[in-house]
């Protein structure tokens, strides 16, 4: 009996020493020491964004940031904020997306995933580019950004789409410059075109109108009897553009002036030839080039799809580079990798070099001439002196002997010159 006894309590305390660790309730774990919890809310998140729940996923991915500073999925989550914005869109969606970015970058540079957040970058800016002849502002970042991306990032197995977004953004870029200038090169205002020509040309040799371009420098320089320039010009169409439409015409100038017709570039062709290749491909339709006006973004159908992009940096003078400065500064020559040599000058009001832009009134000076072989010579068609708003003053050529205007003349207020200038130019 008493065997039976003791067997019976030990088998009472057994039962109550499991009954204690079976109803006991499991340690919640401790931030920093699971990834369950951080796992769970970034599988919440990831999901939430998966069906358009931006605002709500973001939430769950700062909690995470937040609460589990030690969690792995950290850097996913900080850059997972940053795709939420740039998915969600929209100019402010776009503009949250590059603080997020390159906040990513600036916490997590070594990362694999900084090459993405860097494309992201200059993509989102591509995004808020505007038409040609509108703000160049997003299309100067977005070319700065890439550019960075290609720097930095040679091997990255993202760079194919950067080159060919920097190839875009050149081309929209490009394209405003050069309807200024075509709006200044009609009106022999050459000195307002040539400026920009230069810049466009030594640029952006892969623009689509690359070789007008050129072409348009060339008659600039014949019209002022400077035909060893103009033959550069002519030599780079025949040489890099040797499909082009223009490419007889200027082995035709060529032999005019006595100058020997280089060889077309191999590359060249090769280059052409595929671009035509793929303009025939991505030729867009009757109902897209018909519509096209209702479009909010830049026309890029142009734009070239080989071809190493411009990796040069934009000139801090940009657009409003509007004089030649000297007439030995007119000569860029052909394969140059300098910027423009056109220079914008701040003249005093009344001294020699300053000339004031043409009102309707008949006592006024009449503008720059049109041509830089011979600037005292005026002319009264031209609608401005080299600047868009009419403001500007511009440089006279060194060595020339052109009287200083009266002062109270090149003193008269600037929205009087506006006032004036719009009566000739109603926009």
């Amino acid at each position: 009996m008493l065997k039976h006894g003791r067997a019976i309590w030990v088998l009472i305390f057994t039962a109550s020493l499991l009954g204690g660790c079976l109803g006991k309730k499991k340690a919640a774990p401790v931030a920093g020491t699971s990834a369950e919890p951080d796992k769970v809310l970034f599988t919440k998140a990831s999901d939430d964004m998966k069906h358009g729940r931006y605002i709500v996923g973001r939430l769950a991915l700062q909690t995470l940031i937040n609460t589990y500073p030690d969690s792995e999925y950290l850097a996913k989550a900080k850059l997972g904020i940053a795709d939420s914005y740039y998915k969600e869109g929209g100019t402010a969606g776009l503009k949250q997306s590059i603080v997020e970015y390159k906040d990513f970058n600036t916490f997590f540079p070594f990362l694999d995933e900084a090459a993405y957040a860097q494309m992201q970058i200059g993509i989102a800016h591509y995004h808020m580019m505007e038409k040609p002849d509108r703000d160049h502002a997003e299309a100067v970042q977005a070319e700065a950004e890439l550019q960075t991306f290609l720097e930095k990032y040679p091997n990255s197995p993202l760079l194919p789409q950067a080159e060919q977004r920097l190839r875009e953004t050149q081309e929209v870029l490009a394209e405003g410059n050069f309807r200024v200038a075509r709006f200044y090169y009609i009106r022999a205002s050459y000195k307002a075109a040539g400026a920009r020509l230069i810049e466009l040309t030594n640029r952006y040799p892969l623009y689509s109108q690359a070789d007008q371009a050129n072409w348009m420098l060339g008659q600039i320089y014949e019209k002022t009897e400077h035909n060893e320039i103009a033959s550069r010009y002519y030599s780079r169409i025949v040489k890099d553009y040797p499909l082009s439409h223009l490419a007889e015409d200027a082995k035709g100038k060529l032999t005019k002036f006595g100058v020997p017709v280089p060889p077309a570039d191999p590359s060249a062709v090769a280059r052409m030839q595929k671009a035509e290749q793929e303009a025939a491909n991505s030729r867009p339709g009757l109902i897209s080039r018909s519509t096209g006006f209702l479009r909010n973004g830049p026309d890029i159908s142009s734009a070239s799809h080989v071809g190493a992009p411009t990796m040069t940096p934009a000139s801090e003078s940009g657009d409003e580079t509007l004089s030649f400065g000297t007439q030995t500064g007119l000569g860029m020559g052909v394969g140059s990798t300098g910027g423009n040599t056109a220079t914008v000058e701040t003249v005093t009001p009344g001294s020699a070099n300053s000339l004031s832009t043409p009102t309707t009134d008949s006592s006024d000076a009449a503008p720059a001439s049109a041509d830089p072989a011979n600037p005292a010579t005026p002319d009264a068609s031209q609608p401005g002196t080299g600047s868009a708003d009419g403001d500007s003053k511009v440089q006279q050529p060194t060595g020339t002997n052109s009287p200083a205007k009266p002062a109270d003349k090149s003193q008269e207020s600037t929205s009087k010159k506006k006032k004036g200038l719009h009566k000739i130019l109603p926009f």
